[in-house]
């Protein structure tokens, strides 16, 4: 698993980025952390996106079972592991929050999941983990589909920080890094992972989430925060507000 890491200190913050995008999203948290953050800070590519492999399964279960199995070595026994994820990160971050990986975390926080499905949104998201991978015959319309993907146009470029990984090159042309299979995750069992939580969980959205709204959210933790006038990246529109957020309850 390609991972990125940084600071000194026995405590650990791993930070977990959301489907289709690559670690390299956290970039403006990371930027900050010296000042935010009394530890190290740790940011893998999830399996099948970015320079991560690809994996047989991208069931919730096999995402975290990859992830404690990279972190493991990294935690400390005298420092606490702090998980803060985004969107399908967050949905892992639950998933390590039970205990059942091998790693426990002191705390977990999940910005932007998407809690409500529709079953045609479902449907749709099979049926792209049935397509063949798309090839592009430039890098710019390659970069042009990632960002739309990931939810960064508009917000980045391809030349920013945090689109870093996002696409690849093979003999035949530009692709997405994402492995297309990994649109077969499912309906993330999400209440039931908090419910199973042996540590704190802590849930938020930008308040201008479209994939999500702070009532669902709060159906799972009642004081859900909204993180400011921001859509579904907030870590990379306000990485301060997000910072706060874990230092208020962190």
């Amino acid at each position: 698993m390609y991972i990125e890491q940084g600071s000194e200190g026995p405590d650990l913050l791993l930070m977990l980025h959301g489907m289709g995008a690559t670690g390299a999203v956290w970039s403006p948290m990371c930027a900050e952390a010296g000042a935010r953050w009394s530890g190290r800070w740790l940011v893998p590519d999830l399996p099948g996106h970015g320079r991560s492999d690809r994996q047989d399964s991208y069931a919730i279960g096999q995402y975290a079972a990859s992830v404690a199995r990279a972190v493991l070595p990294h935690i400390r026994p005298e420092g606490r592991l702090v998980v803060l994820g985004h969107s399908l990160g967050g949905v892992i971050a639950l998933a390590l929050a039970t205990g059942w990986f091998g790693v426990a975390p002191h705390r977990v926080f999940a910005a932007g999941i998407k809690l409500a499905w529709s079953d045609d949104e479902l449907r749709r998201m099979e049926a792209l983990a049935l397509q063949p991978t798309k090839k592009f015959s430039t890098e710019e319309e390659a970069w042009d589909r990632y960002l739309k993907v990931c939810g960064l146009a508009g917000i980045a470029d391809a030349a920013a920080a945090v689109a870093a990984r996002g696409i690849a090159r093979d003999n035949d042309g530009w692709r997405l890094a994402m492995d297309p299979r990994a649109h077969a995750v499912g309906k993330p069992p999400v209440p039931e992972l908090a419910a199973l939580a042996r540590c704190p969980v802590h849930l938020a959205r930008g308040q201008h989430d479209a994939l999500v709204t702070t009532a669902q959210t709060r159906e799972i933790d009642p004081d859900a925060r909204e993180l400011g006038p921001h859509g579904h990246n907030v870590m990379v529109e306000a990485p301060a507000q997000v910072w706060d957020w874990v230092a208020s309850l962190g």
